[in-house]
């Protein structure tokens, strides 16, 4: 499980989806990853508290780690053609690269709030 800086986000690969589909707005393959409508609502808040309302929530997997891979999440307005894409809602988008997409095909990403949770 990862935290994203501090604000609460944890990212899980989880296989189960807890919430709606998002729309995809990059459609050649399944949505890589599902974001809860709670992950939803505060990578929102973090977008706007940020001024980053043009920019989008990158998930990517890294080596390294004690199990042979990382996870980022970071915002990122370079969104190159292959990557895959997904909104949830008007205001949150969520893209992956090619080849981390391959590791968090099924993941959901949840947030969670209190200091037992994250």
């Amino acid at each position: 499980m990862t935290l994203l800086k501090n604000t609460g986000i944890v990212y899980s690969p989880v296989r189960k989806h807890r919430s709606g589909q998002p729309v995809v707005t990059n459609s050649r393959r399944l949505i890589v990853i599902t974001l809860t409508d709670t992950a939803a609502v505060k990578v929102k808040e973090l977008l706007q508290a940020e001024g980053a309302d043009d920019m989008a929530l990158r998930v990517a997997v890294r080596p390294g780690g004690c199990s042979g891979f990382s996870y980022e999440m970071f915002f990122d307005s370079d969104i190159a053609a292959d990557d895959e894409q997904a909104n949830y809602g008007e205001d949150v988008r969520v893209v992956v690269d090619p080849a981390s997409a391959q590791l968090l095909v099924g993941a959901t990403l949840d947030y969670k709030d209190g200091l037992n949770q994250a």
